[in-house]
């Protein structure tokens, strides 16, 4: 009935003087299904229509289950449909080209269009067995069993040649300290670790990527050293580099995630297991036309054996980590927390430990380092809670803080070149760099004379450079006291003893790395 009343609806659109194009966007349907009804007389379209209606089809016990399914979630895929028929119906045996006619069918019958996109990729060759494994994150919005949004994030994990995949979940950002838990998973998962890994430009792993010379965190950095893997960056807007992963996410949240209900993350976890065994490295792949799974089983011998899990540093287990965003804020259960102006450094690691006694919350730069800020915390939902001393100090015009700034250094006319020299660099920002200024002259109080000297000498004329210098000369004594010998006496007869000296690095070599005089 459905069909001929279709058929009846073309006819008379055509009638009107519609255009095959129209009539087809008109009713959801393809342009060759116009054609045909064009062609078809009445009796033709009736006989048709009674044909269809007596023939049966393998998916008619779960056409009204489908057709809920569509109605309900209309830009499901005849992939997804086949992954939750397998997934409600354990013991049905069906292919892919079966569900992809059964669904387009009703699509037209039901007028429930879907919307495809398309991106293109370049063919690259295809790599060896147990050289690269591909890396990289996402996030879905979903909506639990009360129909609430929920954020969901996720890393995925791909060998290149082969095509099996891990994927794991989180219900919040992702840390470092996560990632380099996943990765361990992973490498159990597939049952070996590969040559290579290949990301996207991640805060996650990489402070920044200056002209090829790539700067790690330093807890990646650990990692990649106890490992032994080569890393691969991707540059910016290169698919052709990581297309493979991004297909892989694109998977993830299209086939599995999207338009299901989700419960809780270790639920969620299980089931994306039991979707990655019957569906992500089970069917056929569209490009290999290879199963992953069976493809994995030979790979798996090239991949080099790993030792058993390390043992994530302890540093990191007892505190939770935050971003600081640019407005030098960080969230903790929506709500927004300030910090001092300054904390926040344009490609550079700007994650804080927070840690929540009674009713305070607490902020630190490193797990057992200094506080930067305490807070009351709040009950409400939305608020910003903010100190007054981390703001602006607005009171006074920008010359008038000049002069307060300057009359806090010993030397005042260096200050002065100094500040005069940041002002005409950062004419648009004087107020923000005199604030950072003043966050190195509180914490590195017995420092700042020394780094003030090197700037001006090496020209860095930066409050962030000031501040860099000043925290690596109080890094640098630190070491030094705690490698400084404790009540033991030098042997006074071996000549050896007393010409023997300390290698010191020069701070020049460190001011070539911020990028001073001579670069």
């Amino acid at each position: 009935m459905e069909k001929l009343l279709l058929y009846l609806q073309v006819h008379q659109l055509s009638e009107q003087g519609f255009k095959v194009a129209k009539i087809a966007r008109k009713l959801g349907i393809s342009r060759n299904t116009v054609y045909k009804y064009l062609t078809m007389s009445f009796e033709e379209a009736s006989d048709w229509a009674n044909s269809l209606r007596q023939r049966k089809k393998k998916l008619d016990p779960y056409r009204d289950q489908i057709i809920s399914w569509l109605k309900e979630h209309p830009d499901l895929s005849s992939a997804q449909i086949e992954d939750w028929l397998k997934e409600k119906y354990p013991g049905i045996t069906i292919g892919g080209s079966t569900v992809r006619l059964f669904i387009k069918d009703l699509r037209e019958i039901y007028h429930i269009p879907k919307e495809v996109y398309v991106r293109d990729h370049e063919a690259v060759d295809e790599l060896p067995m147990g050289q690269q494994i591909q890396v990289d994150w996402g996030e879905i919005r979903l909506k639990n069993t009360d129909k609430k949004e929920v954020k969901l994030y996720f890393i995925t994990f791909v060998l290149s040649h082969s095509r099996y995949k891990y994927v794991e979940w989180l219900g919040r950002p992702f840390t470092t300290t996560d990632t380099i838990r996943c990765h361990e998973n992973a490498f159990a998962y597939f049952g070996g670790m590969p040559e290579e890994l290949v990301y996207d430009q991640d805060h996650l792993i990489t402070v920044s990527e200056n002209a090829g010379d790539i700067i790690l965190t330093s807890e990646f950095q650990v990692y990649k050293e106890q490992r032994k893997f080569r890393l691969h960056l991707c540059r910016k807007a290169d698919p052709q580099s990581k297309g493979k992963i991004e297909n892989v996410v694109k998977f993830v949240k299209n086939n599995f995630a999207r338009n299901r209900d989700f419960t809780n993350i270790d639920a969620w976890n299980e089931k994306c297991i039991s979707w990655l065994d019957r569906t992500g490295n089970y069917n056929v792949h569209n490009t290999t036309k290879k199963r992953p799974v069976e493809v994995h089983a030979l790979e798996k011998q090239h991949l080099k054996p790993v030792s058993p899990l390390l043992a994530i540093a302890n540093d990191y287990s007892s505190s939770i980590t935050r971003t600081v965003c640019p407005d030098n804020v960080i969230k903790y259960k929506s709500n927004r927390y300030s910090v001092p102006l300054g904390t926040y450094r344009r490609n550079g690691d700007n994650r804080v430990f927070i840690e929540t006694k009674e009713n305070e919350l607490i902020i630190k730069k490193q797990s057992q380092g200094e506080v930067l800020a305490r807070h009351t915390l709040s009950m409400e939902k939305g608020k910003l809670i903010k100190n007054r001393q981390h703001a602006r100090d607005r009171s006074k015009g920008i010359q008038a803080y000049k002069e307060t700034v300057i009359r806090q250094f010993n030397d005042g006319e260096q200050a002065a070149l100094f500040i005069q020299k940041l002002s005409t660099r950062y004419p648009r920002y004087v107020r923000d760099q005199l604030q950072i200024v003043q966050y190195t002259l509180h914490h590195f109080r017995q420092e700042i004379e020394k780094a003030l000297g090197i700037c001006i000498k090496d020209q860095l004329w930066s409050a962030n450079d000031l501040r860099d210098v000043s925290q690596h000369l109080a890094h640098q004594k630190e070491t030094e006291e705690q490698q400084a010998p404790r009540h033991t006496e030098e042997p006074q007869n071996d000549p050896a003893t007393r010409q023997a000296t300390a290698s010191i690095r020069e701070m020049d070599d460190y001011i070539k790395i911020l990028g001073g005089v001579g670069q």
